[in-house]
């Protein structure tokens, strides 16, 4: 009968970082049972209530990290209040774009909520992808702007870029694709003038789950995350002027 070797340990102890594999070889036998009860309850448990467990046991400590970054913090929201976005960078918004990296990031896959721990370790091992959460915000909220402009907005926004091409070709035609595929936004009579200026200047109308929606569906994690990192290492990435942006029509 093989027995185990805290010496030699078995190769799933491997992938755990330094400090908790020492910490977890360590523990004497009284509190060693509690991790292997705590690992059969685990896994005992449907992947919704792990999730569940997860997000209650870990948000304050993981929360208060976030949290922590002041500076990053103190830039993101600089940038909302730039932007004029009403989002408020608290706990519950925090807790609440936490979950909404860990759900847009598989995506593209069942949506396993087993993986919710995967996330949760990930963040509280790494200072850098918690950064990213604060990056994930703020891409996203800029995201959202663009979702709720009408295409005459899309069109001054666009103006007001260095590199407008690219910047349409990045964000607003990705954005319109959307609008059409949707029918938020109907491209009728094109080449007659009045027709074209009725759908140019409409206005979206979306529920709030519908924007997430339709958002996580045209634009992935890593590329939202992307966008608040680069508005952050570069201001004027994105020059912005709100009240040119949103001139009545």
């Amino acid at each position: 009968m093989s027995t185990f070797d805290l010496e030699n340990p078995l190769p799933i102890l491997s992938i755990l970082p330094t400090e908790a594999g020492e910490w977890l070889t360590t523990l004497p036998w009284d509190q060693r049972r509690y991790i292997l009860s705590l690992c059969h309850l685990i896994c005992a448990t449907p992947p919704t209530q792990q999730a569940e467990f997860l997000d209650a046991y870990t948000a304050e400590g993981l929360l208060s990290q976030i949290a922590a970054d002041t500076d990053t913090r103190r830039r993101v929201n600089e940038h909302l209040k730039r932007f004029h976005c009403k989002t408020e960078l608290n706990d519950d918004t925090f807790r609440h774009y936490i979950r909404h990296v860990y759900l847009h990031s598989i995506q593209n896959t069942e949506r396993r909520p087993e993986l919710y721990l995967e996330t949760v370790l990930m963040l509280i091992g790494s200072a850098r992808k918690r950064s990213s959460v604060l990056c994930y915000i703020l891409g996203f909220e800029i995201l959202k702007l663009l979702f709720l402009m009408s295409w005459a907005q899309h069109e001054r926004l666009s103006s007001l870029q260095v590199n407008k091409e690219q910047f349409h070709r990045t964000f607003i035609h990705p954005v319109q694709q959307v609008h059409q595929r949707s029918g938020i936004v109907v491209p009728r009579g094109e080449k007659e003038f009045f027709a074209r200026r009725d759908y140019y200047i409409q206005q979206p109308k979306l529920s709030q789950q519908q924007l997430v929606n339709l958002l996580i569906k045209s634009f992935n994690a890593d590329k939202i995350i992307e966008i608040g990192f680069t508005v952050l290492r570069h201001p004027n990435a994105i020059h912005f002027d709100h009240d040119y942006i949103y001139v009545a029509e």
